[in-house]
């Protein structure tokens, strides 16, 4: 297939990469909120979606594509709007009524609101059909009790999409439900951060204690909570992958880098890894761009999320691991000043290394992407679980 770009597309790379290069400097000093709005304005947010009124500008698929990357090549601020754009709003477009889509899709495209994913749970994180926060109807609303994890954003959110159990004693996939819940419920809700190795806290504990939902904020239906869920699951890893490749090849040139002026690239077994992870990058590309200009059968279109991340997930990992390898022993040392703000501050290479251990396992496991693969693209038996219903 054709993995180049289509006709006018860099007509919209020379608009996305003029605007970015007026905008990205001159909203340096603004906070993560503002730079939403700025965006916004502009209709650059929502590119994907359906030109239904809903304030987003329309693009093809491969000028998302080349929008994702201008944004990336143009050092423009990391995104907090992501969740709604990227994951809320296509879920809503698929399976949300019309009064859904009104009320939420033109907030995330003006970047007046921010949203977080309720799904994993301390006892159920790749295992999702594990979830235990209960959601009970009360008249025209729900009530949430329960707790979720490794919530992203949840100390910004507006909103969270929540996956809870609706039906008392239903079991796995069975009797879930997906809410669309205010963050503003002091005294029901709770959030805390959760303090990681790299110094950061990008991650949060919810609790949720009596929230509630309205009742027309259900979307799919009540009880059908499991289907919505895989459905935003694949959503995860369409366009926004090859934006995330693009800062995979920057850090691979920035490893590189630092193989070359240590001297780490003479060593042949040095040089072949980074051959091969060359390679590979290349490979995730062209995967990527095949899976979203080729739908293919329902069953390969089902295992394409899957092979992505695991593709992208090792090698992720064994890029940090050489990150630290080709610097040698400085790799191991700290910053040259301590703070007290900052006990446990890490550069790049070793925020890699840190960070990539959680790849092969947040987003899905390894294991977890392979047993679908196994059940779902070749027709495996399925995997026993003891508490299945």
């Amino acid at each position: 297939m054709d993995f180049g770009t289509a006709a006018g597309d860099e007509t919209f790379r020379a608009q996305a990469r003029t605007w970015l290069s007026e905008h990205v400097q001159a909203g340096a000093g603004q906070d993560r909120r503002a730079w939403e709005r700025t965006l916004g304005r502009a209709g650059w947010i929502g590119l994907g979606w359906p030109e239904d009124g809903y304030g987003n500008r329309t693009a093809t698929l491969t000028q998302q594509v080349v929008w994702a990357e201008e944004y990336l090549r143009s050092g423009a601020p990391p995104r907090c709007g992501h969740i709604g754009e990227k994951l809320l709003a296509p879920t809503l477009i698929a399976h949300g009524t019309e009064g859904q889509k009104a009320r939420f899709l033109p907030p995330v495209a003006a970047g007046d609101e921010l949203w977080c994913q309720g799904y994993s749970e301390p006892g159920a994180g790749s295992d999702l059909a594990g979830v235990r926060t209960r959601a009970e109807r009360d008249g025209v609303r729900y009530r949430i009790t329960g707790q979720k994890i490794w919530t992203s954003l949840a100390h910004e959110a507006d909103w969270c999409f929540v996956l809870a159990r609706s039906e008392a004693g239903s079991r796995r996939h069975h009797g879930l439900s997906f809410l669309l819940v205010p963050m503003d419920q002091p005294g029901r809700i709770e959030v805390r951060p959760i303090r990681q190795i790299t110094g950061t806290s990008d991650f949060n504990e919810v609790f949720f204690d009596g929230a509630y939902a309205r009742a027309e904020h259900v979307v799919g239906g009540e009880g059908n909570g499991w289907r919505v869920a895989m459905s935003l699951l694949g959503f995860e890893r369409g366009v926004s992958t090859l934006a995330q490749q693009i800062g995979f090849a920057e850090e691979f040139a920035r490893v590189l880098r630092t193989a070359r002026h240590t001297g780490a690239a003479d060593d042949p077994v040095v040089r072949d890894e980074l051959v091969r992870l060359w390679a590979e990058l290349r490979v995730m590309r062209w995967n990527a761009l095949r899976t979203l200009g080729s739908p293919g059968d329902a069953r390969t279109a089902a295992g394409a999320p899957s092979v992505a991340k695991l593709l992208w997930g090792g090698w992720h990992q064994r890029l940090g691991e050489l990150a630290v390898r080709v610097r040698g022993a400085a790799a191991a040392a700290g910053p040259a000043e301590w703070s007290v703000a900052e006990p446990y501050a890490v550069d790049a290479d070793q925020h890699l290394f840190l960070f990539s251990r959680a790849d092969t396992i947040y987003g899905g496991s390894d294991q977890i992407q392979r047993t679908i693969i196994a059940e779902r693209v070749l027709g495996l038996p399925r995997e026993p679980k003891g508490d299945a219903a």
